[in-house]
């Protein structure tokens, strides 16, 4: 039996429309909502085009969007000044960088600059580190997205045996500890760990996050469990084309699981809505506390 698709598309639909809503109310109070996004170019045009979709989609939905560019080259210094002026703007609500930076540049040091309150990606490392606390007012947008999709299949996650493969500190990490926080089970491994294949089978919520294309195989997944796949890999087929691909080997894993989630089309678009939400969020809080 196949499993059910969760739906990270219609999903993120469904709260982009609730975000522009909320929104439409700013704009009508004359205060429109804004995030100012930092780019430094370079050779690789991913980020570009990821910022040019974000102006789109943020134009869709009432949100000003403002894209600060620097040139290919661009150093520590250059780079730390731009955050800091985006801090110290009045007019600036919500902040975020777009990755990668430059090879010789400490992108830890950039994401600890940005301001906790305008840290609309929860990568500001204060912000990271309150997660455990459950004070933190942005948890990782990624992060976040993967409650949301859990959510939309499991009612109560209290004592559920959720194991979680990779534990970078923007993803893997707060997805665990969020688990925690509803009282979740959870075992936090990685593709090294000895054992991943029985740890993997023993979870009723399994949440492959390492970066590895294909890693978690059909004989990993206990039959019937939730699968929501949080890697993206670029991979080379054998027709010589580029696509992306998850964790998880889809086709096979689709037959045991009893929910999954797709890649692309799953984890990626709800943390862009997340993004946006957070941003909604901030503005709001600005509005009131004007």
């Amino acid at each position: 039996m196949s499993a059910q698709i969760i739906d990270g598309k219609a999903l993120a639909t469904q709260f982009r429309e609730q975000v522009a809503q909320r929104a439409a109310i700013l704009r009508g109070k004359g205060f429109a909502p804004r995030l100012d996004a930092l780019l430094v170019e370079s050779g690789d045009n991913g980020a570009r085009v990821y910022a040019q979709n974000q102006a789109r989609t943020c134009d869709a939905i009432g949100i000003d969007y403002t894209l600060h560019t620097l040139p290919s080259g661009s150093g520590q210094r250059e780079i730390e000044a731009k955050v800091r002026s985006l801090n110290d703007d009045e007019e600036v609500h919500a902040i975020m960088v777009h990755m990668p930076m430059p090879a010789d540049v400490d992108a830890y040091h950039i994401k600890e600059l940005i301001d906790p309150v305008k840290d609309v990606e929860g990568v500001n490392p204060a912000n990271i580190g309150n997660v455990v606390y459950g004070h933190s007012m942005r948890a990782p947008c990624t992060a976040l997205a993967t409650m949301r999709l859990i959510d939309t299949v499991v009612d109560d996650l209290k004592g559920k045996r959720c194991v979680v493969v990779g534990a970078s500190a923007v993803v893997g990490r707060p997805i665990a500890v969020l688990l925690m926080q509803r009282e979740a089970t959870v075992i936090s491994c990685n593709k090294y760990t000895d054992g991943l294949k029985e740890l993997c089978r023993s979870a009723d919520i399994l949440i492959p996050a390492a970066g590895v294309p294909h890693l978690i195989k059909e004989d990993m997944v206990r039959e019937g469990a939730v699968v929501v796949d949080v890697g993206v890999n670029r991979i080379m087929d054998e027709a010589g084309n580029t696509r992306t691909v998850g964790d998880v080997d889809f086709e096979p894993v689709s037959q045991i699981a009893g929910h999954i989630s797709p890649v692309p089309g799953g984890v990626g678009p709800m943390t862009v809505a997340v993004l946006l939400h957070n941003v909604i969020e901030v503005a709001e809080e600005r509005y009131e506390n004007r």
